[in-house]
């Protein structure tokens, strides 16, 4: 991934004194300082950067005002905010004016670093992981059943088609956040989900709740562990898992994912037969660096 080159913009000396040191030190190039709409106007079309960072106080203006003469500009330069200011409504007209990430000052210079290279390595960091995703939460399924039922599940069938299912009966679907965000489905049967709670349990459920809070949990931790696996491999993913939702019934429809990959399996266990479907879109996901 290429150096950075970034603007700073900011009203006060020594603001722009830390964030410079911040970014240097961390391998990035500072091409140009404003601390006015009109000084941010004439640097960002003298230098043409990659990316502006905005406070939100500006003298005469504000880091909207600024954020949106710089795309004026050129659009495609990325912006994101420094500033001690954060609250929803500001947070809400920052992602309006297409700000890319918002940190609050007293700015963590990991933070900034992580932030800045999420934000320009999006179409490379998005190859990597539609190459690895799978085999990640492939590896975090079967490591998790291994542990708890001392075997090895079989993956069949295993294919890229973005297709709707009919409902074994129990699906448990679990959002993924962070750099992209995506989704993760485990669908079986009420017998399945019954075998597996006894295991988990080492005892008869006292319930179907009870069936369906293993349920939720088991796939819970699948997830994260997958995550984390590929967390491990790159951290500028930030993958990591939304509480369960679990959808019961005669005659549920799995629908077919708005997602720009998906991958999807049959898996053969000792207990039943599950479907797992794991996929992503190419957009963004998590917009904050702190959420």
């Amino acid at each position: 991934m290429a150096k950075a080159r970034i603007v700073i913009v900011d009203d006060s000396p020594f603001s722009i004194a830390i964030i410079r040191d911040i970014l240097e030190e961390n391998g990035f190039e500072v091409v140009g300082e404003a601390g006015s709409l009109e000084e941010v106007i004439s640097v960002v079309s003298e230098v043409k950067p990659d990316l502006v960072t905005m406070d939100m106080t500006i003298p005469g203006t504000d880091g909207l005002e600024c954020t949106r003469a710089v795309h004026d500009i050129d659009p495609n330069i990325k912006v994101i905010v420094i500033s001690s200011m954060m609250d929803e409504e500001i947070l809400r007209k920052a992602r309006k004016n297409k700000v890319s990430g918002y940190i609050q000052k007293p700015a963590d210079p990991e933070e900034v670093t992580l932030l800045i290279n999420r934000i320009m390595a999006s179409e490379e960091l998005y190859n990597e992981l539609t190459g690895l995703y799978y085999s990640c939460y492939r590896e975090a399924f079967m490591d998790t059943f291994n542990k708890v039922a001392k075997t090895i599940p079989e993956f069949r069938e295993e294919n890229n088609a973005n297709n709707g299912q009919v409902s074994r009966g129990i699906s448990v679907v679990i959002g993924i956040i962070g750099k992209y965000s995506g989704r993760i489905i485990f669908d079986m049967s009420h017998e399945t989900s019954e075998n597996i709670a006894k295991s988990v349990l080492k005892r008869e459920p006292k319930s179907f709740e009870e069936i369906l809070n293993v349920m939720g949990e088991l796939n819970n931790i699948i997830s994260g562990q997958g995550c984390s696996i590929i967390n491990r491999k790159n951290k500028l993913f930030g993958l990591r898992v939304a509480p369960p939702a679990i959808f019961h019934g005669e005659s549920i429809n799995i629908s077919k994912a708005e997602l720009d990959t998906t991958t999807s399996a049959i898996v053969d266990t000792i207990f039943g037969e599950i479907y797992m479907s794991v996929g992503f879109q190419k957009e963004d996901g998590e917009w904050m660096s702190n959420i």
